[in-house]
């Protein structure tokens, strides 16, 4: 007879506060996935074995949380409270979520990416140009912040004057999921608004002047007489300017701040640039940037001989399940000549959900490590690394003084 998930008896983990150390949680989580498979947390059930992410991310049943954010956090502002919440595909479900993924995968597949390549070096070496003399920099403001963003500005045809404003906003409504969402309400509403206002600038003059982009190609998806509305565009493309932007920055970062702590493993990458494909599966196995996402049931729903009550919300933890050694063979151990286990490192996601960019976001970062290694050689940190806080919806360095061996 299956058991309600509430009277399980499972790990129960300790409150985190805002302000606790991302180590102190992954311990935390790491120790309960020793016994178990699944843990109570404050807000809802962790999964915690990769077998088990899996499942939930792929059954249909189980909606994205992100719609429930605001619900879960206090929020006094008036003006916050009576916006209109509008869908996008990353917060759609359904039939709905269906439709818009029929409608715009084919533009993101992995050609479209591919042609971008010799554009993800030309920034690239721009980048590094400036320190590669100098021996030294903050890697996160000289390399990180503004790599990608010409890179979607190209991707969608936007003029490259423009990433100042892209930067910001994605970093502002980002703030959404920082668990101060009373705080930060007013910034997130003008950046939302700003955002608003330029794309659909930048749609209207695409519409009138199509070229070969990502922009036009949404614009003319259509299957079986079906098309983007002009609200469904504009929420497209905010996703891809957010999502585009603020992942792949803190991706590189977390690289970065793992290879200054395996030198060899640098010099390796340096020596065979292609090892980049297996690197980066690495890196975002071993340090990801999106490190857990949320579930709620639609409807009661029995996995396991447990019942999940409609309502119930789970968190799929990733940054946990990519260390799961009946998968992940010596998991603790960072190596980039790992051999390929038939089962992907899940911080993409997985299921309907999977991360629509993934295609982007590996070929910037399978351009950018073995550049940046070949040109700055014996790298190490100068100074404390320093990381955003635990509570982040997409986690990074926010601090890395590095060194390396100039003249490259």
């Amino acid at each position: 007879m299956a058991t309600i998930v509430g009277d399980l008896d499972i790990p129960q983990l300790p409150e985190f506060g805002p302000d606790t150390d991302r180590d102190v949680r992954l311990t935390a989580l790491k120790d309960a996935a020793a016994t178990s498979w699944i843990a109570r947390g404050m807000l809802g059930y962790n999964i915690l074995h990769y077998g088990d992410v899996i499942a939930v991310l792929r059954d249909k049943r189980w909606y994205s949380a992100v719609g429930l954010i605001n619900e879960m956090q206090v929020v006094t502002n008036e003006k916050y409270k009576a916006r209109p919440r509008r869908t996008s595909i990353l917060s759609a479900d359904g039939d709905e979520h269906v439709r818009l993924r029929r409608l715009v995968a084919p533009a993101f597949n992995p050609r479209s990416a591919d042609r971008l390549r010799p554009f993800m070096a030309d920034v690239m070496n721009s980048l590094i140009d400036p320190v590669a003399d100098v021996g030294s920099c903050e890697f996160v403001s000289a390399i990180c912040e503004p790599y990608p963003i010409p890179i979607i500005c190209e991707l969608l045809g936007a003029p490259k004057e423009d990433w100042k404003l892209f930067s910001r906003v994605a970093s502002d409504i980002l703030r959404i999921f920082n668990g101060n969402l009373d705080r930060d309400a007013e910034l997130i509403m003008q950046a939302q608004d700003d955002l608003d206002e330029y794309v659909r600038m930048l749609i209207d003059k695409r519409r009138s002047e199509p070229r070969e982009d990502l922009l036009t190609d949404l614009i003319a998806a259509e299957e079986a007489g079906d098309r983007l509305t002009t609200e469904e565009l504009v929420t497209m493309v905010e996703a891809v300017i957010i999502g585009g932007t603020d992942t792949t920055r803190n991706q590189l970062g977390l690289a970065i701040s793992v290879f200054a702590h395996h030198p060899e493993q640098w010099a390796l990458l340096a020596s065979q640039p292609d090892l980049a494909p297996r690197a980066v599966e690495e890196v975002m196995r071993y340090f990801g940037a999106v490190r857990a996402t949320g579930r709620y049931a639609t409807e009661d729903i029995e996995y396991r001989d447990i019942v999940f009550p409609k309502g119930t919300v789970v968190f799929p933890t990733m940054g946990v399940a990519n260390f799961d050694d009946s998968v992940f063979p010596d998991p603790a151990t960072f190596d980039i000549t790992r051999e390929p286990v038939g089962q992907p490192q899940l911080t993409f996601g997985s299921g309907i959900h999977y991360c629509l960019g993934a295609s982007l976001a590996r070929a910037e970062l399978q351009v950018a490590l073995p550049l940046l290694a070949r040109r700055m050689p014996n790298l190490s940190l100068t100074g404390q690394a320093e990381f955003k806080p635990a509570t982040s919806g997409i986690f990074g360095a926010e601090k890395l003084p590095v060194s390396f061996e100039s003249g490259h």
